[in-house]
């Protein structure tokens, strides 16, 4: 039994260690003078505070404080012990290392996971032989030929063929003289079956750790009868393999990451695999899984922007937002891939060939139009209603991003796209209460005018401040002389307070203002709850006209602004295009008078 590693050897792989190029493997760095700077792999940061020092081999990051030499970094980086760091460079840098005789106790735990690894590699190799080389191979061999993959990539991937034979696996480990024991633990059979291969029959794909070694299988169905089994199987985890930490690919796809400094998230094997046949090599996948944050971390050191490539079906869409969720959340900027002509790339590599895949990422877009061109299709631009959901889940968006500064950008990108004042959807954003009340009331009164149905949770509806003022004028129906002369029905955006408006404008008129004729006018359920539980828990009948006078201010401010926002639009307008002077002064003019009247409350 080897013993402790000798001091020699530890500060002989110190001294050889090539500092730059281990950390390189994880941050982008950049030369200034003797010190290389990037951001910090330890702790999220924009500005890098993480300094390497190649002269001395050193590390320290001025933010979070961690600092140590190539050892350390490694150890904490791959969250391995010192002896398995000093055994991983020695290796990557040919130190021949020395022991201590009679001191060192290995770690069981990681003897075995290795040892499981070994066997995964073995196994790979036999899955890939039967692939290639046998009868029983051949009809996946064609299968995948004919997907249109070559046999260097077949050979890169090691792609390989599990037999039909639910017992040879078993049978062949055994005649190799693995144990039982070692089998039961392995995961490649079943828990309660235990000579029984967890994978047959399938195409197999070799799953890798970032150093290459295969920790995994994932099996695609290939014939037969699908009905009780699925179309892909994939290992569960494992001590040495968690899905959500492991990408497909990534020990091909590395090198080419941190050339391109960019990296493509598709949706799986053969996914992947279209790509790096087309020769975009910095494709990567997750594994039967949701992208994690823990995927992204293994590159975002490495990438400038990441570059998604879901499914075109409603489950790859959702599957895009949330990963362009996730990745802005972590500073990182984002594209996504549209696919014209079929579901997924695979599919466009067999129909149209390679250009067409490689001209689809060239083509990809900012993930911000792609948000709003697939929400333009869910909502309708041109309703207040449709407007003001595509608002709400562009906010995901805004609250995902970095900086203020990107925050305030987007959300005049959100006014233009969907036509309002930055203004207006500035004030939704930081106020989501006030919208939440207004989306229910929308949903409300489109229920209500759907077939004549009267929605069941119309009491729920919260009235928000245009709603509250008119709750408030019929507590005391004296104080609608004063609403009338200060207010119209443009002056109220929510739909429902713009209908008990016009309904009490009506009433007035009539001279009947009970509570009998304002239901009867409104012919509103939403509405009719909202004044019946307002009359009887006696809420708005404290400063009445305080309250009222309040209201009246704020909507009139709300309606300039408005205006404001329009006159704005137009002179921005006309400014780019060819325009006689005469109006650029009106509008100036009449925008200076708003903002005087903002400015003074003289309204």
């Amino acid at each position: 039994m080897p013993g402790k590693i000798t001091r020699d050897s530890i500060d002989a792989v110190r001294m050889r260690s090539d500092i730059l190029a281990v950390v390189g493997e994880y941050v982008q760095l950049e030369r200034r003078g003797s010190l290389w700077w990037g951001c910090c792999p330890f702790h999220n940061e924009k500005t890098p505070s993480f300094c390497v020092t190649p002269d001395r081999g050193i590390y320290h990051c001025f933010g979070c404080k961690k600092h140590g030499n190539v050892i350390s970094f490694v150890e904490e980086m791959e969250g391995i012990p010192f002896p398995e760091a000093v055994d991983r460079l020695a290796k990557q840098f040919s130190v021949e290392l020395k022991y201590e005789e009679g001191t060192f106790v290995p770690d069981e735990g990681a003897n075995l996971n290795k040892k499981y690894i070994e066997l995964y590699t073995r196994v790979a190799g036999t899955f890939h032989y039967m692939l290639t080389n046998t009868e029983a191979g051949k009809f996946a061999l064609d299968y995948i030929k004919g997907r249109g993959i070559s046999d260097e990539i077949i050979e890169r991937f090691n792609l390989g063929y599990s037999p039909g034979d639910r017992y040879y696996l078993r049978k062949f480990l055994r005649s190799k003289n693995f144990s039982d024991e070692f089998l039961d633990g392995s995961g490649l059979f079943s828990r309660n079956y235990k000579n029984i291969a967890f994978f047959s029959d399938r195409l197999m794909f070799p799953i890798t750790d970032k150093n290459g070694n295969v920790v995994a299988f994932g099996g695609r169905f290939l014939r037969g009868n699908m009905e009780h089994t699925g179309k892909y199987m994939n290992s569960t985890d494992l001590p040495w393999y968690q899905k959500g930490e492991i990408l497909y690919g990534f020990s091909f796809a590395r090198q080419a990451i941190r050339q391109k400094r960019k990296v493509i998230f598709c949706e799986g094997y053969m996914d992947c695999i279209a790509y790096h046949q087309c020769g975009v090599d910095y494709a990567v996948a997750p594994l039967g899984t949701a992208l994690t944050e823990s995927q992204i971390r293994l590159v975002k050191n490495i990438v400038d922007e990441v570059i998604l490539s879901f499914d075109s079906d409603g489950a790859g869409q959702a599957a895009t937002k949330r990963a362009i969720l996730m990745c802005r959340s972590q500073g990182i900027p984002t594209r996504v891939v549209h696919l014209n002509g079929g579901k997924d790339p695979a599919e466009i590599m067999i129909l149209f060939g390679k250009e067409h895949l490689t001209e689809a990422v060239e083509s990809s877009i900012f993930d911000f139009e792609h948000l709003v061109m697939t929400l333009k299709q869910s909502y309708p631009v041109d309703t207040p209603e449709g407007k003001a959901r595509i608002a709400k889940e562009l906010f995901d968006y805004v609250d995902a991003l970095q900086s203020d500064i990107q925050k305030e950008s987007t959300l005049g990108k959100i006014a233009v796209a969907i036509g309002l004042s930055t203004e207006a959807v500035s004030r939704d954003f930081y106020n989501r209460s006030e919208l939440n009340n207004r989306l229910a009331s929308y949903s409300a009164l489109r229920r209500q005018n759907e077939k004549g149905e009267h929605p069941d949770g119309a009491a729920q509806v919260k009235p928000d401040a245009e709603l509250r003022t008119l709750l408030a004028v019929i507590a005391d129906m004296n104080l609608f002389e004063t609403m009338k002369a200060e207010l119209g029905e443009d002056d109220f955006e929510n739909p429902l307070a713009r209908r008990l408006f016009t309904a009490l404008k009506e009433c007035h008129e009539e001279g009947d203002v009970s509570l009998d004729a304002v239901e009867s006018r409104c012919q509103n359920d939403v509405i009719s709850n909202l004044v019946e539980e307002s009359v009887m828990s006696g809420e708005y009948s404290m400063n009445t006209e305080q309250s009222v006078k309040d209201g009246i201010r704020m909507m009139k401010r709300k309606t300039l602004m408005r205006r404001r926002q329009r006159l704005q639009d137009r002179l921005s307008e006309i400014q780019s295009s060819a325009h006689d002077g005469e109006e650029l002064v009106t509008l100036f003019e009449e925008i200076m008078a708003v903002d005087k009247m903002l400015r003074d409350n003289s309204f």
